[in-house]
């Protein structure tokens, strides 16, 4: 049996080292392993040619694949542009260690026979932890306690008055817009907190965890606390703006680690800037990375990460193992189980 090139193109979140032990334990056969290590998250993806969110590194990775004769490409972050696959004659498969290969011409790869797997469901649990993360912190300002002592040195008893302290989770109406696999990860632990859960989301039908409205409009002005978990679409692109930030009841918590679309950013602003938010916490933005002169570094209220949800050791793992498995089924001609074409 000859053995099977592939090109585990890496960066510095899947290591080329979880792939080549993910695809070890997927093929038994021999196995010719090359290796292309790419520069993100050090550098930040972009759209490269015609594909979006990939390392700028079309003439490293044509380079890879020809050197090594690849007929499968491992990889999260390689840009897979029509470019790089009239390149690469030899390759048959490529594997993407994420939930959407937004780095692949899928139309270019599907001329060429080429098919396209994914990993859904990696940041799954991740992104429903990160959320309850952020939205604990936003609603008890942990990082503004943490930044008086340690960063200030200063014992703050001002923040343990009245007017500053925040709600308790307990009896607190939360709003929850998406209910699909991070959202209602999301309302069962809040249940378990004891919040008065609330969910829309009109194309789930089923029992969900809490409460179902039909009405956002009528969610929002009961929900002290909004989280979104939404998918971004036409339909949902500012979604949440001044109309809706508006009906949210003075003195609510936003939590977005969906996706930055969502929300309308100067509406955001001016909610916070204005006293009707008391706060919020994003993990995703309109435009990534943020931009210096960002409003959002000024706004009062707000706890900012750089969109770490689905950034979690389990999920370089669980990317790696998902991809590898699409492989070996390929190897032993099985059906894919996540496959574009």
């Amino acid at each position: 049996m000859s053995a099977i090139r592939i090109l585990a193109a890496g960066d510095g979140f899947v290591l080329n080292s979880l792939i080549g032990e993910a695809l070890r334990h997927e093929i038994e056969g021999p196995l010719e392993l090359a290796e292309l290590e790419l520069p993100w998250p050090r550098v930040p993806f972009g759209r490269v040619a015609e594909v979006d969110e990939a390392s700028d590194a079309e003439d490293a990775l044509i380079e890879a694949l020809g050197a090594a004769g690849s007929e499968v490409c491992v990889t999260q972050m390689a840009p897979f542009t029509e470019r790089v696959l009239a390149a690469a004659p030899a390759l048959r498969m490529i594997a993407v260690c994420r939930g959407g290969p937004v780095n692949v011409n899928a139309q270019a790869a599907r001329a060429r026979g080429v098919r396209v797997c994914f990993a859904p469901g990696r940041t799954t649990a991740a992104t429903a932890e990160f959320t309850v993360g952020l939205l604990l912190a936003a609603l008890r300002g942990i990082p503004q306690a943490h930044n008086s002592l340690a960063v200030e040195g200063r014992w703050n008893g001002g923040q343990y008055t009245y007017d500053t302290v925040g709600p308790e989770l307990e009896d607190a109406p939360v709003g929850l817009i998406g209910y699909g696999a991070v959202g209602s990860r999301v309302a069962r632990v809040l249940t378990a907190f004891g919040a008065e859960v609330e969910v829309y989301d009109p194309y789930v039908r089923g029992d969900v965890h809490g409460m179902r409205t039909a009405s956002l409009d009528a969610l929002l002005s009961r929900s002290r606390i909004l989280t979104l978990h939404a998918r971004l679409t036409p339909e949902t692109l500012g979604m949440i703006g001044a109309r809706e930030l508006a009906l949210l009841p003075r003195g609510a918590v936003l939590v977005n680690a969906a996706r930055g679309g969502l929300v309308d950013t100067e509406a955001l602003c001016d909610a916070l800037d204005g006293g009707h938010l008391a706060a919020a916490a994003l993990d995703t933005y309109e435009q990534e990375p943020l931009s210096a002169g960002s409003r959002l570094f000024r706004t009062p209220g707000l706890i900012l990460t750089p969109h770490l949800a689905g950034a979690s050791r389990g999920v370089a793992h669980k990317a790696a193992r998902i991809a590898a498995a699409e492989a070996g089924r390929w190897f032993r001609g099985e059906p894919l189980l996540h496959c574009l074409n």
